[in-house]
Parts: structure tokens; C-alpha cells; sequence
């Protein structure tokens, strides 16, 4: 299936809801790259999309932790990586970003991917949050799954 979606979003609660749909119909296994400037609205995608995969724990950023781990219903995990502070994918692999990426029975969000280019597995979707004023933002998704 392809997805190619667009939404100009005027409210972190439509961000929300596009993301919860998105992650309703996404099988496991799946990894999503999340592109945007600081502040664009990554983690409001986050949390919506883990709405979606029936967590009801707060989702936060993993800004300094690196990663938020999120049991999924019915077994598997979200994992949600920030890569801001890391310096490259060799970095990444010394802590075992691979098992996050590989995992077939999870899903993986990953912001700042560009740190991690050479080893983003090629079927990853990318999301794309463009800053368009105070409250809206340009979403596209676009990947196969």
C-alpha cells in the first residue's frame, strides 16, 4: 500500500488525530523517519501516533534520554529515538540502534534521522512537519508499507 497524505494542520490536537490515524493502519515492523526543524511539532506527532497504537502512558520527548520505550497491546514496543546528540550511525550502533530498526514485531519513530542516514532501512516512511506559523504545520507522509 502506498501512502503519500497531506495535511496543513492548524492545531496540535489535528497533528494529534492525523497521527493516530496514520498509526492505526501502519503494520508492525515499520520504521518512521520524523524531519523537521526544533519546535515543528515531532513529539505532538508522537504522541498522537502512539494514541493510536492504544498507549496511554504520556509520551515525552527523548531529547535527553535517547529513547522512550512504550509496550505496545498485545506484546511488541514503540520506540521513540530522538537523535539530536548523536554524532553519527556508528555512535548510534554502539548503543544498539539496529534492535530498534530490525525489530519486526514494533514500530520505530525517529527524529533528527539524518544522524543515522546510511543505516535507515530504505522501506522506512518518512514523515516530513514543516513550520508554517505559530499554529499550523505541513505534514507528509509518504513510504510504502
Amino acid at each position: 500500500m502506498n501512502i503519500d497524505r497531506k495535511l496543513l494542520s492548524h492545531s496540535e490536537s489535528e497533528t494529534e488525530a492525523f497521527a493516530e490515524t496514520l498509526a492505526k493502519e501502519l503494520p508492525r515492523g515499520r520504521v518512521l523517519t520524523l524531519d523537521g526543524d526544533l519546535g515543528a511539532g515531532k513529539t505532538v506527532f508522537s504522541r498522537g501516533f502512539a494514541r493510536g497504537l492504544g498507549i496511554t502512558e504520556p509520551v515525552s520527548s527523548p531529547t535527553y534520554t535517547i529513547i522512550q520505550e512504550y509496550p505496545l497491546p498485545g506484546g511488541g514496543m514503540l520506540y521513540h529515538l530522538d537523535l539530536y546528540r548523536i554524532a553519527g550511525s556508528a555512535s548510534a550502533l554502539a548503543f544498539g540502534v539496529d534492535e530498534f530498526l530490525d525489530d519486526p514485531d514494533s514500530l520505530a519513530l525517529i527524529e533528527w534521522p539524518e544522524r543515522i542516514a546510511d543505516i535507515i532501512p530504505g522501506d522506512a516512511i518518512q514523515v516530513r512537519i514543516r513550520h508554517i506559523s505559530d499554529t499550523e504545520r505541513e505534514i507528509s507522509v509518504t513510504g510504502n508499507c
